[in-house]
């Protein structure tokens, strides 16, 4: 039998200040899956996030979490994980303290909490740093904190804003082997991020959120399969800032600005110019038209173009700002 899914919203509509932000949402969050959420600066992410967590009601539609409404009951939401961007922690105690006050502020007995805080220190790899002040840890070290906060009540779904914001690249792969390992005790996670390279990593779905719609639900390995059997991009770094006969000239290979000193082909364009797959006979071309490369790269489009392919088409033309109550 197929075990009852950590989450399920039906029929979703949300909206604030007379705009609809959410609108026909459906989805089914299975337990163990990690899902990324994508989509541009408001497009609903975070609505969706604090509707899944209980913290704001539906104007339409339903949500379930662990079998209950988490804007009902107090009890579901305490099976839901909530870690936002900001550091929601106290400075000046220890990271240990700061477990202990949060377990007594989830309501686990009082035998219950010390095991749960010492679980929760091992699986975000903590226990060295126990009895530092959270205030004088690095932001890495922090963010681990906080979702080792968000671990104590053993939640069925964790939902992660912007996991990584701010942190170096040691600290990012310290919380990537945190997250990792969750998914295997059964716990759903919704990550929503503008990190292509994280999403890849962590997920094995996506979820593309656009103007209040889901645009795209489906398994990475699956979409990324069927973008892949097409042609590959081409990626060119200059020695110099392009002028005009130079930008022309990329522009006529199917190339477009990436930034001052990369240019990108669509994957999509014909490319008789560039010669197809050929990077050789770009190159050729290019310094023909005296553009001053300093390297070409060829790739596989990646979820990246994946989420541009997604989000460049016009938002639902039923899509409508709700009227005012009179």
């Amino acid at each position: 039998m197929t075990p009852d899914p950590a989450a399920t919203v039906r029929d979703l509509a949300f909206s604030y200040r007379n705009r609809r932000v959410l609108d026909r949402v459906d989805l089914v969050f299975a337990r163990g899956e990690t899902v990324a959420l994508l989509g541009p600066n408001g497009a609903g992410k975070t609505s969706l996030m604090r509707l899944l967590a209980g913290r704001l009601v539906p104007e339409r539609g339903s949500v379930r979490v662990a079998g209950g409404d988490p804007g009902r009951s107090s009890a579901v939401r305490r099976a839901i994980a909530w870690v936002p961007q900001e550091i929601a922690l106290y400075p000046r105690l220890t990271v240990r303290e700061n477990l202990e006050v949060f377990a007594r502020l989830l309501g686990l007995p009082r035998a219950a909490r010390a095991p749960a805080v010492a679980r929760a220190l091992t699986r975000t790899g903590l226990d060295d740093v126990a009895s530092r002040l959270v205030g004088v840890l690095s932001g890495g070290y922090q963010r681990r904190a906080n979702i080792a906060a968000a671990l104590l009540g053993e939640p069925a779904l964790v939902l992660l804003d912007e996991p990584t914001q701010g942190v170096d690249q040691a600290a990012r792969a310290a919380i990537h082997a945190v997250l990792e390992r969750l998914p295997e005790t059964g716990t759903a996670l919704l990550v929503a991020t503008h990190d292509f390279a994280e999403a890849e990593r962590l997920a094995g779905r996506v979820l593309v959120l656009q103007d209040g719609r889901i645009r795209l639900d489906g398994r990475l390995a699956d979409l990324l399969a069927r973008l892949r059997a097409g042609p590959p991009e081409h990626e060119v770094a200059l020695a110099e800032a392009a002028g005009p006969a130079a930008a022309a000239a990329l522009r006529q290979a199917g190339f477009h600005p990436a930034s001052p000193l990369v240019w990108q082909t669509d994957r999509r364009a014909g490319d008789a110019v560039a010669g197809g797959r050929d990077g050789a006979a770009l190159l050729a071309h290019l310094r023909r038209h005296g553009v001053p490369v300093r390297e070409i790269r060829v790739r596989e489009p990646g979820l990246d173009v994946l989420y541009r392919d997604v989000t460049a088409g016009e938002p639902p033309a039923d899509l409508r700002p709700v009227e005012a109550v009179a």
